[in-house]
């Protein structure tokens, strides 16, 4: 299974990168496509639920853009993403990203960016009634998917500070230089099933890429890296994958620790007998 996960996570410089990026699908589409099947064959009122408060605009600097290390860490994961369907080297997209020619009257409404939530998370299937909250739902479900969209298609430097650019960089510069490494690792932590679905765990296997990298090369505090791989999951993920990456991490941190532990034994007693 190990082949499996290599093959299809794999690297290449020699391919092309068409721009945009294809984004892995958030939780508000897969909703709204769950909520379309189920309004269907199921006749449960339910009440709608009231739009979500504006999000929190602590992560906008005074230049309007996004500055916190969140925001870092989603667009590497993004980049990642989509380095592994393109099979691409994930740092050359993203100097192809960021060095992008802006399209001729292109003109980015920063306005957006303070409706942009970073903490959009799932949550239950939806049950309509009605045909007008279908449509209600759905609408409300589009508009936000078009927003995120317009975000995260958007020229990098329009959008992120030059701190979330360089931590970004930095990110994918320790995911890409200990990939190969990593994927052992990752297949002594992943369940089963994710080996043989490989091809359908694509964004959960950069979180734990990312997560990982970040540990390890970053010096991170693990608690907080784990933390931001399951609000990564829960924001792009469904079914049990925030569950899963939050036990994965534990677990690669606590034979992190043995093995250093290890290591220490193993020099402090070449030291007695030198």
């Amino acid at each position: 299974m190990e082949g499996i996960t290599r093959s299809i996570c794999c690297f290449s410089s020699s391919l092309p990168l068409p721009l945009p990026l294809p984004f892995p699908p958030t939780m508000r589409m897969r909703m709204r496509m769950r909520m379309r099947r189920e309004s269907r064959s199921v006749a449960v009122a339910v009440s709608v639920p009231p739009p979500p408060p504006p999000p929190q605009t602590t992560g906008i600097d005074r230049s309007g853009r996004f500055s916190s290390p969140r925001s870092a860490r989603e667009l590497a994961l993004l980049i990642s993403y989509a380095a592994c369907l393109q099979g691409t080297d994930p740092l050359l997209l993203f100097h192809r990203r960021l060095n992008a020619k802006r399209v001729p009257g292109f003109v980015f409404d920063k306005q957006l960016l303070l409706r942009y939530d970073h903490m959009s998370f799932a949550s239950q299937p939806i049950h309509v009634a009605t045909h007008e909250e279908e449509q209600q739902l759905i609408h409300h479900f589009e508009t936000h998917s078009a927003l995120e969209a317009d975000v995260l298609s958007a020229p990098l430097k329009l959008v992120y500070t030059n701190f979330v650019l360089r931590f970004t960089r930095e990110i994918l510069e320790a995911v890409a230089t200990g990939w190969n490494q990593r994927i052992h690792l990752i297949n002594r932590v992943i369940p089963q099933r994710w080996k043989n679905e490989a091809a359908s765990k694509i964004i959960e296997l950069c979180i734990l890429h990312i997560a990982m990298a970040e540990i390890t090369s970053k010096g991170t505090k693990h608690q907080i890296v784990i933390n931001e791989a399951v609000d990564l999951a829960k924001r792009f993920c469904d079914g049990q994958a925030p569950r899963i990456i939050n036990g994965c991490l534990r677990t690669f941190v606590k034979q992190q620790s043995e093995n250093s532990r290890a290591e220490e034994i193993v020099e402090s007693e070449a030291i007695r007998l030198a």
